[in-house]
C-alpha cells in the first residue's frame, strides 16, 4: 500500500493565544455550540493552557464571557430552557435534567423555570422514555422478577422517581397506565 506524503508530516504548531485570538476563538465557539457561561470560561482556560499565552496583558476569559452575555450571544437561561426540553422530550426525568444543567454550569435562578417545566412533563418523559426502550406496557410480552428489577433501574437512572417507575414497569403489554394526579 503506497504511503502518502502528507500523513508522514507534522502538523504545524499552533500560535499561542493573545487578547485577539482569544476574543475571535469565543465568537467561533459560540457561533457553532449552544453554551453557557460557565462552559466557554472552562473552553477558553483549556485553550489557554493547550497554546500557551502571548501577550502582555494577562487573560481574561470571564472578563470575554461576560461581554458575550451583555451582547446576548450567551443565554444561559435560554440554554437551560432548550436542553431541559430537549432532554425531556427524549423521556429523562427531573433529577437527570437538573443534574444535566448543574454540569453545564447553570445557575440555580435560571435553572429553576426549566426544572418546572421538567417536573410538569414528568409523565409524558417517563411515557417517553418506556416507549423508547420498549419497558411496561410497550414491552413484547411479560417480564420475570429479575429483569423487572433492572427496568425500573434504568428508570431511575433517567432520573424518574420510583413511584412512576413501578408504575410504568408494573403495566402489562399493551395497557398504558393512568396519569397520576
Amino acid at each position: 500500500m503506497p504511503t502518502y506524503p502528507a500523513s508522514n508530516r507534522a502538523r504545524k504548531p499552533r500560535p499561542p493565544l493573545n487578547e485577539t485570538r482569544l476574543r475571535d476563538l469565543a465568537l467561533h465557539y459560540v457561533g457553532r455550540f449552544a453554551t453557557t457561561r460557565a462552559k466557554l470560561i472552562s473552553y477558553l482556560g483549556r485553550k489557554i493552557t493547550e497554546r500557551g499565552w502571548d501577550d502582555a496583558k494577562a487573560p481574561d476569559p470571564q472578563g470575554i464571557a461576560t461581554r458575550l452575555v451583555e451582547l446576548g450571544y450567551i443565554d444561559d437561561a435560554g440554554f437551560a430552557a432548550m436542553k431541559g426540553a430537549a432532554l425531556t422530550r427524549r423521556g429523562f426525568g427531573t433529577r437527570r435534567v437538573g443534574e444535566a444543567l448543574r454540569a453545564a454550569g447553570v445557575e440555580e435562578s435560571d435553572r429553576a423555570p426549566a426544572l418546572d417545566d421538567a417536573t410538569t412533563a414528568r409523565w409524558a418523559a417517563a411515557e417517553a422514555f418506556a416507549r423508547r426502550k420498549r419497558l411496561g406496557p410497550y414491552a413484547a410480552a411479560p417480564v420475570e422478577r429479575e429483569k423487572r428489577d433492572k427496568q425500573i433501574a434504568a428508570f431511575l437512572r433517567a432520573g424518574h422517581d420510583y413511584a412512576t417507575a413501578r408504575r410504568w414497569i408494573d403495566a402489562a403489554p399493551g395497557e398504558i397506565p393512568e396519569r397520576d394526579e
